[in-house]
């Protein structure tokens, strides 16, 4: 390390969008020091960084108290929080861990955050806005949570996670950030997390039927993963006039029924659409207003759907080829001779 270089901390760095923020930031010539438990991350998410100059990996909790090794740097610039299991059957799991990591976890990084004077990014989630009734969300909407339902520990626990970031930017104990990530996609995700986009091409890739929960006209607005990372990079590194949360997904709407249309026509399935019952809460639509990106960040999406959908269909074609023998899943080996 260079004499007097700060490091970047990225809690949760060995998960899906973890992963590519630690890339990114090592491309950019930044030291990363990566703490994740490793409960959900994708096995070898973290292979290519590993050895790696600039980079270190740290098996740790959030919930626990940070470990001595973090806790005595006093060179800590910037701190990225993601730690947190991001989809429904992952955070549902634990409930309770959930609600602690965005709660407690975050307590912890900022606590680190205001002894070693680093800039702090939280990364909440679009879910803070519930089931909503306002569409497209914009920041200033309050949403529409069931605060006792079963994906409460998630969006509760990050809409408490957002006061307690503000709360110490009002009291001058840390400088933050607070991003409102909207559904995204991309190479790492793990095939099993039951996020949509993992679901449907593994089933298309497996040649399995496509399972679209509810009629399929909800709608959610997909964002490719290093766009994503763009704008938490970005966004970090802005000089905020007010504390507000800022909007980062790609404001292009498509039904499920779209999106798995898409998928079948990219991989070629003979799998069918079949069809199960809508899980409680889950949102109607789903869209987001990055109007406040765009003026502060000078940030849009650029990848369009059709190129990320390749790309992610390439790369959990790779998985899966790799998990069984080669004359296996033909269209799979179709898939990646297209990459």
């Amino acid at each position: 390390m260079k004499s007097g270089q700060k490091v970047t901390l990225v809690a949760g760095g060995a998960g899906f969008i973890g992963s590519h923020l630690c890339r990114a930031l090592l491309d950019r010539g930044e030291q990363v020091l990566c703490l994740d438990n490793l409960l959900t991350a994708r096995d070898g998410n973290l292979d290519a960084l590993e050895h790696e100059r600039g980079f270190t990996f740290l098996r740790a909790d959030i919930v626990d108290p940070l470990p001595d090794a973090v806790l005595r740097r006093r060179d800590i610039g910037r701190i990225y929080n993601l730690a947190c299991a991001a989809s429904p059957p992952q955070y549902q799991a634990d409930p309770e861990h959930t609600m602690l990591t965005n709660v407690v976890g975050t307590d912890r990084l900022l606590r680190l955050a205001e002894q070693t004077g680093a800039r702090f990014l939280l990364t909440s989630t679009s879910e803070v806005y519930g089931d909503p009734e306002a569409h497209p969300q914009r920041e200033e909407y309050r949403g529409w949570v069931n605060c006792t339902g079963p994906r409460a520990c998630y969006d509760e626990g990050k809409r408490a996670a957002e006061a307690m970031a503000f709360d110490f930017a009002r009291l001058g104990r840390a400088d933050v950030r607070v991003a409102r990530i909207f559904n995204t996609y991309g190479p790492n995700m793990h095939p099993d997390d039951g996020r949509v986009v993992s679901n449907l091409l593994c089933q298309a890739l497996s040649g399995e039927d496509i399972t679209i929960f509810g009629d399929g006209s909800q709608t959610r607005s997909f964002c490719y993963v290093s766009d994503m990372v763009d704008g938490l990079i970005r966004l970090m590194e802005s000089d905020m006039p007010d504390l507000a949360p800022v909007n980062l997904g790609n404001p292009e709407e498509y039904t499920i029924l779209q999106l798995a249309e898409r998928i079948i026509a990219e991989v070629g399935t003979s799998g069918r659409i079949v069809h199960q019952p809508l899980p409680q809460d889950d949102p109607r639509r789903r869209r987001p207003d990055i109007s406040r990106a765009r003026a502060m960040l000078d940030w849009e999406p650029r990848v369009p759907l059709a190129e990320g959908l390749r790309q992610t269909c390439a790369y959990f074609a790779q998985q899966l080829n790799a998990a069984q023998p080669t004359t296996a899943f033909p269209r799979i080996a179709s898939a990646v001779a297209a990459e």
